[in-house]
């Protein structure tokens, strides 16, 4: 079986959502876009990317850290969501939808992370 990011559910899961993300800010005013919009929006684009990454470092521990970054800022954007949910700037289903898909992300990269810790010679290919 050939490993690359792009067969990475993890990663594929987290590029939807920021998708997602994108789509909703992408119609607000400057105000929004420019307080909460841009913020919400590179928080989640940095899931992905951080994904990415992590994968394409050569030692595990390096990229390991990049995981960690990644849980960070989908966390990051969890709170951004939160505060759009309070203020309903984003509809309410819309946010429990995107609040619901952020943690099933989670779940797959702690699961992600734990594998990475356990395997001593998981080396992610340079593609």
């Amino acid at each position: 079986m050939e490993y690359t990011l792009e067969k990475l559910e993890v990663y594929n899961l987290a590029e939807i959502f920021s998708d997602k993300v994108w789509a909703i800010v992408e119609g607000w005013n400057y105000f929004r876009k420019d307080t909460i919009g841009k913020q919400m929006t590179r928080s989640a684009d940095s899931v992905s990317a951080n994904i990415a990454e992590g994968y394409g470092r050569f030692f595990y521990k390096e990229s390991k850290q990049f995981y960690f970054y990644s849980r960070g800022s989908l966390q990051e954007t969890k709170a951004w969501l939160s505060k759009c949910q309070r203020r309903k700037i984003v509809e309410q289903q819309t946010c429990t939808e995107l609040l619901q898909e952020a943690d099933k992300i989670l779940l797959k990269l702690n699961a992600f992370i734990k594998f990475v810790s356990t395997s001593p010679k998981f080396n992610p290919p340079n593609k």
